[in-house]
């Protein structure tokens, strides 16, 4: 997949008394969350059980062409939830330089497609290599999910520039 055009940014819906400005001047660009997307080590996946209970497991992965790829066995609590109930909040370690995502995961039951593949191993042998250095067939059995976010929320000044993405149009 192609990377999104750029996603129109606004500002979130926030109760009043937040603080939350309705100017437009103090918005983040959508590099400030990619540039966070690409560099960041660890990833808070949340997804909901079937008896609706929240359930967060950090885990390693890389934003690739607008997508987050991360991997593991879908017998995982977090592969049984996403089979279940696909919607998915993402988000990054930083209290203070916060990307918060959602949007919708799905398990690859087979190898991507080998161009997307031959990216998405690269960019976790450039990360986490020695740890882990996967080549393009790493998925062949399966293993692989990808998230494709529909919103994003970031801030580095809570609430001066706190922006929302919207990457899809709301359904």
């Amino acid at each position: 997949m192609a990377s999104q055009s750029t996603p129109r940014a606004g500002r979130p819906r926030f109760p009043d008394g937040y603080g939350v400005p309705e100017h437009t001047e103090t918005l983040l660009p959508w590099s400030y969350a990619e540039e966070r997307l690409t560099a960041s080590r660890n990833y808070w996946i949340i997804t909901v059980d079937p008896q609706g209970r929240p359930a967060a497991t950090p885990t390693w992965g890389v934003w690739v062409e607008g997508r987050l790829y991360f991997d593991g066995a879908p017998t995982t609590r977090r592969g049984r939830n996403i089979a279940r109930n696909p919607n998915v909040v993402v988000h990054l370690e930083s209290g203070d330089e916060v990307v918060i995502l959602e949007g919708t995961a799905e398990i690859l039951s087979g190898p991507p497609d080998l161009a997307v593949a031959e990216k998405v191993a690269a960019a976790y042998s450039a990360k986490y290599a020695p740890d882990y250095t996967p080549g393009p067939d790493a998925w062949d059995a399966g293993g692989l999910f990808v998230f494709t976010p529909r919103v994003a929320l970031g801030w580095t000044r809570f609430p001066e520039d706190t922006t929302r993405w919207e990457l899809q149009p709301e359904q």
